[in-house]
C-alpha cells in the first residue's frame, strides 16, 4: 500500500473545479467528515456562537474573513468527535499562512495532513461549469443546470424563490477570481510540494474520470 494513503486530506482547487463533489464521495468511501469553510461558518452563524457572531460581521458586510478567524474555527472543527479518525478539508488552507496555521493545531494534535490533492482545471471549463450555476435569492441554495437542476424550472427546490446568477458568475469575473486564486496557492502548492504529499488532479476531465483519480489516490483504487 502506499505510505501516502490515510485518513487526512486536503483538497484544493478554484471554484468550479468540482473538489466538493469529490470530497463527499470520499467522504463516505472512508467514514470521515468533509469539511469546508462556508459550511462550518454558515453553522458557527446559525448557532449564534461567539467566533460565529465575529464571521458574521464580516460575512454580512461582504468582506472575506480574516485568517486568525478561519484558522480559530477550523481548528474548533477539528476538535470534534467525528474527526479523530479523520477528516477531508475542502478548500482550506488557502494560502500559505493558512497552511502554516493549520500545521502547527496538527503538530500539537499529532495527526498531520496525509496527502494533499490540487484540483487543476483549465479556465474555459470553469467557465462552463460556473456559468450552469444558479442560487436561490431567498436561501441562497445552489443549484447546477446539468448535476443538480431544480425540479421547476428557475425556482429553488426548498422555497421556492427565485433562482439567479450571481454576479462573480460571469466569465469577467470567473477569470478574474481564477488570476487572484493561482496567485495565492502558488506558495501554498510549493510548500506542500517540498513536503512530498502533494498530488495533482486533472479536474477538467469528467466527474467520473475524476472519481477514478480522487479514489485510486486516496483509497489506493482506480
Amino acid at each position: 500500500m502506499d505510505p501516502r494513503l490515510g485518513t487526512r486530506f486536503v483538497f484544493l482547487g478554484p471554484p468550479g473545479a468540482g473538489k466538493g463533489t469529490q470530497a463527499a464521495l470520499i467522504s463516505q468511501a472512508l467514514g470521515v467528515p468533509a469539511i469546508a469553510t462556508g459550511g462550518i461558518f454558515r453553522d458557527a452563524i446559525a448557532r449564534g456562537t461567539q467566533i460565529g457572531k465575529q464571521i458574521g460581521q464580516f460575512v454580512n458586510s461582504g468582506m472575506l474573513v480574516p485568517d486568525k478567524l478561519t484558522n480559530a474555527i477550523v481548528a474548533e472543527r477539528l476538535k470534534q468527535k467525528d474527526c479523530k479518525k479523520g477528516f477531508i478539508l475542502d478548500g482550506y488552507p488557502r494560502s500559505l499562512t493558512q497552511a502554516k496555521a493549520l500545521d502547527t493545531y496538527l503538530l500539537k494534535v499529532r495527526s498531520p495532513i496525509d496527502r494533499v490533492l490540487y484540483f487543476k482545471v483549465e479556465a474555459p471549463v470553469v467557465i462552463e461549469r460556473m456559468g450552469k450555476r444558479r442560487v436561490c435569492s431567498q436561501c441562497a441554495a445552489t443549484y447546477n443546470l446539468v448535476s443538480q437542476s431544480p425540479k421547476t424550472e428557475g425556482l429553488c427546490d426548498k422555497c421556492g424563490g427565485a433562482l439567479v446568477t450571481r454576479s462573480d458568475d460571469t466569465p469577467e469575473a470567473i477569470r478574474k477570481r481564477l488570476t487572484v486564486y493561482e496567485q495565492t496557492t502558488k506558495p501554498l502548492l510549493d510548500d506542500y510540494g517540498k513536503k512530498n504529499i502533494l498530488d495533482v488532479v486533472n479536474a477538467s476531465a469528467s466527474v467520473e474520470a475524476v472519481a477514478r483519480q480522487v479514489q485510486g489516490l486516496c483509497l489506493g483504487t482506480s
